[in-house]
């Protein structure tokens, strides 16, 4: 199709779009995703009550977020291949209705194992829906309306990390945690009554070849390599710790050799041949393991250390997520002017400083020194996130670009569950080992605080490994590939898969 007929087209596109046209089905997708972008934020809150209840301890009840986030990294590079074959209208009203029905299996589960299996089945359904959910908004509108449409999808991707928190204590401290997954019935019922009343009817094409052993074998390498980095915080030298490493590892190194010889992978590793995007990426890892393992230790040292509800718990952290959502537009306006070193090396910073006071607590500690600190990491998290993420598109080569999008979002659920499973692990055996070289005689409590204040202190030094990696990031160099579109505005199958 020649150019002027593209602009034509397009003209017309954009003088026949009607932003109230497209408001329900708009309105059926965000519904959607803040069902499920407000669970991921809300169960963090919810553990302390979680162990309590099931009366189990810390390493087994964080298989809940663990597990939840290991499925949605399973299920992500699979969107693009699920719509081509099913249609996306078709799949999103499946994965809502799966997310669902996992949620109310979670309400109602009787034992720590049913919850963290239910939790699993939410995961393999709320994967897609962000993925599958952003590409049809990016259908809906003409490519000249699409920033102010996808700003708009932004908004509970920014109000979710505030409100989840204090919604979750809410109902723990005023219901039951039940409610924190039995809520979602009804919002999930709302949309998919709305998806199947106003999302428009989407085509099938035919479905790329479907990489079965890349997706049998990925999530047994990180699910064991997850169980092994979580028992490891125990000992690094027992039987489940070396099993699980050398199980995941073993899946690890056949699920790359399988992944570098398709033609068509689940996840595209040739990309890492470029040395800009591997700095880049593995700098990124090092931010969501400094950050989000810590996001999950502070509600836990809240609630178990210092006494405060569930709800004050979120109120406590609402305005580590108000900086953070201060700091992403500061950030994505410089990033344009000065590139992602400077604002990396400004996040990482923040949150290195945060983290280093947090791992000097004691019992005295007051309150608002872990205000403080939080709002840091908040403003180093706004500051150093996207920067980062837009640096590792920037750095992939054109040709592979389409490819990057599921490898980083799924890798970056298996790094936080990494994170989860480590710290959660290092936390535990910390505090054994102080509250054994203290005695028998001695305050248990200054025990716990010891622990996490390791822990802290953990995650502070791999910040820092960060801030010094930060300063090798440079500018990269784009180059005319074959496949490369250049300017045009990308597909939105790029952003499942394709």
């Amino acid at each position: 199709m020649s150019a002027p007929t593209q602009t034509k087209q397009m003209a017309a596109g954009e003088d026949n779009f009607s932003l109230k046209a497209i408001l329900p089905p708009l309105l059926a997708i965000i519904v959607g995703m803040i069902m499920v972008i407000l669970d991921s934020t809300v169960v963090n809150n919810a553990i302390p009550k979680l162990v309590e209840y099931f009366d189990t301890d810390l390493k087994t009840i964080q298989w809940t977020v663990t597990g939840y986030t290991l499925a949605l990294s399973a299920v992500i590079p699979l969107a693009g291949w699920m719509t081509d074959k099913f249609g996306s209208k078709q799949i999103f009203m499946i994965t809502i209705a799966l997310f669902t029905i996992g949620s109310v299996l979670c309400g109602i589960a009787q034992t720590p194992e049913q919850l963290i299996a239910f939790r699993i089945i939410q995961g393999l359904g709320g994967g897609m829906v962000a993925p599958i959910g952003m590409a049809m908004v990016f259908k809906l509108a003409p490519p000249e309306r699409r920033g102010s449409i996808m700003g708009v999808l932004g908004i509970p991707m920014l109000m979710a990390p505030a409100f989840g928190p204090v919604l979750s204590g809410w109902l723990v401290d005023s219901v039951s945690w039940h409610w924190i997954f039995i809520i979602n019935l009804p919002i999930g019922i709302i949309a998919f009554i709305l998806g199947y009343k106003y999302l428009p009817k989407s085509d099938r094409h035919a479905a790329p070849h479907l990489d079965i052993i890349g997706m049998c074998l990925a999530p047994i390498a990180f699910s064991m390599l997850a169980y092994g980095v979580s028992e490891g915080g125990t000992s690094w030298s027992q039987v489940s710790t070396i099993t699980g490493l050398t199980v995941g590892g073993i899946a690890l190194i056949l699920f790359i050799f399988v992944e570098l010889s398709q033609k068509q992978p689940l996840l595209e590793l040739k990309v890492f041949k470029s040395s800009d995007f591997t700095r880049s990426i593995i700098l990124a890892w090092i931010v969501q393991l400094a950050l989000f393992g810590a996001m999950l230790i502070v509600p836990l040292y809240l609630q178990g250390v210092m006494h405060y509800t569930a709800l004050e718990t979120g109120w406590i952290l609402m305005p580590q997520a108000l900086c953070a959502g201060i700091g992403m537009p500061i950030s994505g306006r410089l990033f344009d002017k000065i590139g992602a070193r400077p604002l990396a090396f400004a996040g990482l910073t923040a949150v290195s400083i945060s983290l280093f006071i947090l791992s000097g607590i004691s019992v005295d500690t007051s309150l608002w020194v872990i205000v403080l600190s939080i709002c840091i990491m908040g403003l180093g998290m706004g500051f150093s996130m996207m920067p980062l993420n837009t640096h590792v598109l920037n750095s992939a080569p054109r040709r592979l670009v389409s490819r990057v999008t599921p490898l980083t979002t799924a890798a970056q659920q298996v790094v936080v569950s990494f994170a989860v499973a480590g710290l959660t692990g290092y936390l535990t055996s910390q505090i054994t080992s102080h509250a054994a070289s203290a005695g028998a005689d001695a305050n248990p409590l200054n025990a716990v605080v010891a622990g996490y204040g390791d822990t802290f202190f953990l995650s502070a030094c791999i910040a820092t490994t960060g801030v010094a990696l930060s300063l090798l990031l440079r500018k990269p160099k784009q180059k005319e590939e074959d496949g490369t579109v250049g300017g045009d505005n990308p597909d939105p199958a790029m952003m499942m898969g394709h």
